[in-house]
């Protein structure tokens, strides 16, 4: 018998193949190994065979079917013949070629992204898949960390307080997680990562497990670190320079007032004749008005709108200069040790400010360390070139250093040690102005000052400034001294700064 459906798949009329071996439907080689006798063997014995295999059309073109033929028996067993039904699947088997190497195209996809770890969890958190990201970003190989709980990736404080675990649930429970934190590759350094992680379900809600992909933004992190440092800086530097112009202003007309004040006091004391309660009182007033002399000197300085007198300095002879008077200022419980190499480039500076800012630096030593101890002044020559870690112009730097043992700073104060009228004395112990001083007197005579401090470990106060260059040096060789020895450090001008 032969119907409509086994012509259509077939291609045979009726006519054509009743009478004929069902074998003309199978290949050439299913025939040469005897597979329609076997079929017909199997199906008479056990009752029923059924199987998936190619056959043939008429026109000759392959296509695949699943066949059963189930054995015909009259009442007594007899067998009489065979039913055959036959599918065509060839739709069937495309569409499932098609899906197996599309999963093939994901898999390598997957398994060769390198930019992201994207593998699979079971449903107890547990590595079931790794791909080459996985093995790039946290460096892991795949033997190593398949079957492993990936809770090993997190930080120990976020092991402790079940932050892999809470990550997992949230994901059950939403279908999605995503967060950003701190992860932990195979060699123990960290990384800041983008985290996702999906909840994996059948076609009746079971869970089969997380879907979890991991990307390092760490660079971002930097970035975005750096950026919103450059804002504050900015920020800081618009706030300083706002301040610089406000006090430059007040303290050069005040700085002005003072000196009519102190000559009119100076006047009147040469020429009345006071009484010794009288004088007391006039000298008072003359110590404070030279003491606001002094503040708007330190104003000025710290605005950079002082007029500074630059020449060739030697600094270690500048330092022997100070020496009587560092020893009277600081008193007997500091011990003052130089440090200078035998050969040390003249700077361009100028020495009164210098003198200045030196002292300045002693004396927070000396506050610094109320039991007393070292304080330590140093030069070395540096050669500094692009982008140093001090920001210089690059060329050639003498770095005066003043080191004490102290109780040193946190770096939270330390970053504020150099703002305009921040201090951590006392009242009526400093204007915030020291530091800032010292600072306007480095960037103008062309270098930096910076400051190195620890807490409990004391601080390093370094003056960073221009060698003179042959040019400078040569000019100034060539004029005469106006004094024919130099100037004691005590004869010259000295301000004073608490």
């Amino acid at each position: 018998t032969w119907n409509a459906g086994a012509e259509r798949i077939t291609g045979y009329g009726a006519a054509e193949i009743i009478g004929a071996n069902f074998s003309r439907f199978y290949t050439n080689e299913a025939r040469s190994s005897g597979a329609p006798c076997r079929a017909l063997e199997e199906a008479a014995r056990s009752g029923r065979f059924e199987a998936e295999d190619w056959r043939v059309r008429k026109d000759g073109t392959p296509f695949w079917t699943h066949v059963i033929i189930d054995a015909v028996r009259d009442p007594e067993g007899k067998l009489i013949g065979y039913a055959k039904v036959t599918r065509d699947l060839s739709e069937k088997n495309r569409a499932e070629a098609v899906l197996a190497d599309t999963e093939e195209q994901f898999r390598r996809l997957v398994l060769n992204v390198v930019d992201y770890a994207i593998y699979m969890l079971s449903p107890t958190g547990h590595v079931s898949s790794w791909n080459m990201g996985a093995e790039r970003i946290k460096g892991y190989s795949s033997e190593e960390i398949v079957g492993q709980h990936f809770s090993r990736f997190y930080p120990p404080e976020d092991q402790a307080r079940g932050a892999p675990q809470h990550n997992l649930q949230l994901a059950l429970e939403n279908g999605h997680f995503q967060a950003e934190g701190w992860r932990v590759r195979k060699d123990g350094s960290r990384f800041w990562a983008s985290v996702v992680i999906d909840a994996i379900r059948d076609d009746r809600g079971e869970l089969l497990g997380f879907a979890k992909i991991t990307r390092d933004v760490t660079e971002r992190l930097e970035q975005q670190q750096r950026l919103d440092r450059a804002r504050e800086e900015l920020f800081q530097a618009q706030k300083v320079e706002a301040i610089g112009q406000l006090t430059g202003g007040v303290a050069h007309d005040f700085n002005n007032l003072l000196m009519v004040v102190l000559s009119s006091l100076d006047a009147l004391g040469r020429r009345a004749a006071l009484e010794d309660r009288d004088r007391r009182l006039l000298d008072n007033a003359i110590q404070a008005a030279q003491r606001g002399s002094q503040l708007t000197q330190r104003m000025l300085a710290f605005a950079r709108k002082q007029e500074l007198e630059q020449m060739p300095v030697d600094l270690p002879e500048l330092v022997r200069g100070m020496s009587e008077l560092l020893s009277r200022t600081l008193g007997p419980e500091i011990m003052i040790e130089t440090r200078f190499p035998i050969s040390l480039p003249q700077v361009l500076a100028d020495p009164n400010q210098i003198d200045s800012a030196l002292l300045n630096l002693a004396v927070n030593a000396r506050d610094a360390m109320p039991q007393g101890g070292p304080l330590v002044i140093s030069a070395r020559e540096v050669d500094q070139g692009p982008g140093n870690a001090q920001n210089l112009k690059p060329g050639r730097y003498v770095c005066l250093a003043v080191e004490d043992r102290g109780e040193g700073m946190d770096a939270e104060t330390a970053a504020r040690a150099t703002d305009p009228f921040f201090t951590t004395k006392g009242i009526g112990k400093g204007t915030g102005l020291g530091l800032s001083m010292v600072q306007g007197i480095a960037e103008q005579s062309g270098g930096r000052f910076i400051l190195k401090s620890r807490k409990g470990e004391g601080t390093t106060a370094e003056i960073w400034l221009p060698v003179v260059d042959a040019k400078a040096r040569a000019a100034t060789e060539t004029v005469q001294p106006i004094f024919p020895e130099p100037i004691p450090a005590e004869e010259r001008p000295m301000k004073v700064l608490a």
